[in-house]
């Protein structure tokens, strides 16, 4: 692979215009399918399980009940203070209201709240119940604001009669933000500082934007045909440009320091993608097979989302192997250090302890010299005390993921909504009012064919259901004699996300063998709350193989990249320690609410059902970048050195300031997205960037050299009949390296220009 990059490489060098209109091109024709395809931009937020028994119901109302099978929303009326909306005049405009939601569109049905004596026992709030011919998935763009026109009428109709809409139709809003451009603003910055130039800095910059703009667009040209949630998107987003910018970071590191040392540009441009762009590739592919791995868990939203951060990334990946040498041709040799500059001078500390090192076998002290770097200096540190460093990184991490045992996992609902939506005041009036079960009823549906009797057997159900535990209300069953079928609505005493209603639904689909020997009839639980309660019991279910999956794949591209024992095994360790901590952080802020307040939390609730596996899968991919860019530099030392511990410290020389660089960037790029005002999204943010956070300078530059440092010569070690099985992937161009020093001596290398 490293020669078939370093060819690549240099042809996009040498053909760099006509690259680059090929790259042009593709984005203009990404963005003409968007416009003749895509779907207006209109996502689908739903959540759901193909075969499971909720969405299965709910396949059946679509013929048996289809007024009731569509997406529904709530309406509240509240009365001015001193008044009841039972008054004259508040009546009359809740009934005006009530008419003209009825004729919005898409409307199926409206229940006034008279009707359905939805009216609060002190008569100040009224709830009418709207009901939609279709999923939420299916409404157009404007269905939800007509039916928040029609309903402000009673406010226009009757001064001070407050109206609010909410419901499952309004769930899962997207958020708004400006978090790309706040990312892009601050990984400009980093760039600066770690290049020292504002030309090497916007490079990366540039093929980042290309990337997520190839991948977006793409994404919003399959909105018209393909289901995909506006989460799927802001995933994309979100990955796309941190990867993108990191891996256009190694690479261009790589390549400035080669022309510090006098090297050609266009040898040094293919010599960089041949070899950190060979690690790029590898560490690119590694979060595409994870991401897309989220598909074997069989639930749409979650497949949208794996499949389009999996896009992004192989976008940013060829980006970062064609475009990017393009790029990198037209600089020319203007990105080389000026003589005596910050870089330069880093460039020239960092050449020579390797050249004494080299020199001397590996034995010399470089440690009475200043080390090269801050990374180095502090692994220095670390690898005087390892055992000081590991017990330091066990007792934090432990600490900081205990939380995560008391972790409650379900969908998000409209009480987490943004604090003063109308969907939020909404949902906080009538638990108010009504209790909270009433934010999310549940639907059972009853097959009465085998019954003699059905409207006897619908009664009994009913009547059953009423006398279980958690169940504020049932409502009177609406039978359909054509189909043999009725439905029941069950009021929980709990809300949608709470523990108690998913014991319910439990309780009920555990009884249905005791209610069909007594009625003869079958029943399903189904509605919008039922199928989170089954899509977050399928997540479950996945987690831990899933997890599985992923930590023997670590172990198993490990073994294939570093050829050794130790050094899979203790990422595979980091990797789960980094896990768990971050899971303990989104707990303790998400649910416990310590320091909510700093990430513009107003209200703890459950933590994202797919948050966990969705963690598994990003920060798996994104733990094998740094673990390869780091320890791949550490194995290429120790195999010219034979000093485990020196390697240590080139790594450091070489690798750690790039990281933490890129670390940086990519937590800058997801603490940017903590301003949605969408909490899934939110969510995910924060525990991608504290993911990152403590993989990167808790995991790789503590706990990595900690361990390297006390196995030593065995961290590097493999069985002999092990080596002779396993194909030498050559990662980092090891041989791509020594064939192009011999090929080009140092005398030929022409001179390049010097510049800042």
């Amino acid at each position: 692979m490293p020669t078939v990059l370093h060819r690549l490489g240099r042809f996009a060098f040498r053909h760099r215009r006509s690259v680059l209109a090929l790259w042009l091109a593709v984005v203009a024709a990404v963005v003409a399918c968007t416009v003749a395809f895509g779907g207006s931009g209109k996502f689908d937020n739903t959540f759901s399980i193909p075969g499971s028994e909720s969405q299965q119901a709910l396949d059946r109302m679509k013929t048996d009940f289809p007024t009731s099978s569509g997406t529904s929303a709530q309406v509240v009326f509240t009365a001015p203070a001193g008044q009841k909306v039972t008054d004259p005049a508040d009546a009359a405009a809740i009934r005006a209201a009530v008419n003209a939601a009825s004729s919005a569109p898409q409307v199926a049905r409206v229940v006034s709240p008279f009707d359905a004596h939805t009216v609060s026992p002190d008569g100040t709030t009224a709830v009418a119940q709207v009901q939609y011919e279709v999923p939420s998935s299916g409404l157009a763009s404007g269905s939800l604001d007509a039916l928040t026109s029609a309903a402000s009428k009673a406010g226009a109709d009757q001064p001070g009669l407050r109206t609010e809409v909410g419901g499952a139709a309004y769930g899962n809003a997207p958020g708004k933000s400006n978090s790309d451009l706040i990312g892009i603003g601050i990984a400009l910055l980093i760039l600066v500082v770690t290049f020292g130039s504002l030309l090497s800095a916007g490079i990366p910059l540039v093929t980042a934007v290309f990337g997520v703009a190839t991948a977006i667009f793409g994404l919003l040209s399959l909105t018209g045909v393909v289901a995909i949630s506006s989460t799927a998107q802001s995933l994309a987003l979100m990955i796309g440009l941190a990867v993108g910018i990191d891996y256009a970071l190694f690479i261009v590191t790589r390549h400035r320091s080669q022309l510090a040392h006098g090297m050609d540009p266009e040898e040094s441009a293919a010599l960089a993608v041949g070899t950190a762009g060979s690690a790029v590739v590898f560490a690119g592919l590694t979060v595409v097979i994870a991401m897309a791995g989220l598909t074997v868990v069989g639930i749409p939203f979650l497949t949208a989302m794996g499949l389009a951060a999996a896009g992004a990334v192989l976008t940013a990946v060829l980006v970062a192997t064609t475009l990017l040498p393009a790029i990198l041709g037209f600089a020319g040799a203007r990105l080389t250090p000026r003589p005596g500059s910050r870089a330069a001078r880093r460039e020239a500390a960092a050449g020579g302890t390797a050249a004494g090192e080299a020199e001397s076998g590996g034995t010399a002290d470089a440690g009475n010299g200043r080390a090269a770097n801050a990374a180095e200096a502090w692994f220095r540190q670390v690898t005087r005390r390892p055992l000081l460093a590991l017990a330091a990184v066990a007792v934090a991490l432990s600490a900081l993921a205990w939380p995560a045992h008391s972790m409650k996992l379900a969908l998000p609902d409209n009480g987490t909504a943004p604090a003063g939506s109308s969907q939020r005041i909404a949902y906080d009036e009538i638990s108010g009012k009504f209790g909270p079960g009433f934010n999310g009823p549940l639907l059972v549906l009853a097959d009465t064919g085998g019954s003699a009797d059905p409207q006897q057997a619908a009664t009994q159900i009913a009547t059953t259901l009423h006398g279980l535990p958690d169940v504020a209300a049932v409502g009177k069953p609406v039978l359909n004699p054509a189909t043999h079928a009725a439905l029941i609505q069950v009021v929980p005493r709990t809300g949608p996300s709470d523990s108690a209603t998913k014991t319910l639904v439990t309780t009920i689909r555990d009884d249905r063998a005791a209610i069909q020997r007594q009625t003869g009839a079958t029943i399903q639980v189904t509605g919008s709350t039922a199928v989170q309660i089954d899509v977050a019991a399928k997540l479950n279910a996945a987690l831990l193989p899933f997890a599985a999956v992923v930590v023997g794949l670590s172990l198993l591209l490990l073994l294939l990249v570093f050829r050794s024992v130790v050094v899979p095994l203790k990422a595979a360790a980091g990797f789960v320690l980094s896990i768990a901590a971050t899971l303990g952080a989104v707990v303790s802020v998400f649910q416990l609410g310590h320091l909510g307040g700093l990430f513009g939390l107003d209200t703890t609730g459950p933590i994202s059902s797919f948050l966990p596996i969705l963690l598994l899968a990003v920060l798996f991919g994104l733990a094998m970048d740094y673990e390869v860019f780091l320890v791949s530099r550490m194995r290429e030392s120790y195999t010219a050195t034979g000093d485990p511990l020196r390697a240590v410290h080139s790594g450091a020389r070489h690798s750690g300031r790039v990281v933490t660089a890129a670390a940086l960037i990519m937590i800058s790029v997801f603490a940017a997205f903590l301003g949605t005002d969408n909490i899934m999204l939110k969510q995910i943010a924060f525990a991608l960037a504290t993911g990152v956070l403590l993989d990167a300078f808790v995991i790789r530059m503590t706990f990595v050299p900690a361990v390297l440092s006390l196995t030593r010569r065995a961290a590097w070690w493999l069985p002999t009949w092990l080596a002779r099985l396993l194909p030498d992937l050559d990662i980092e161009g090891e041989r791509l390296q020594h064939t192009t020093e011999r090929s080009t001596p140092a005398t030929s290398a022409r001179v390049p220009e010097p510049v800042d």
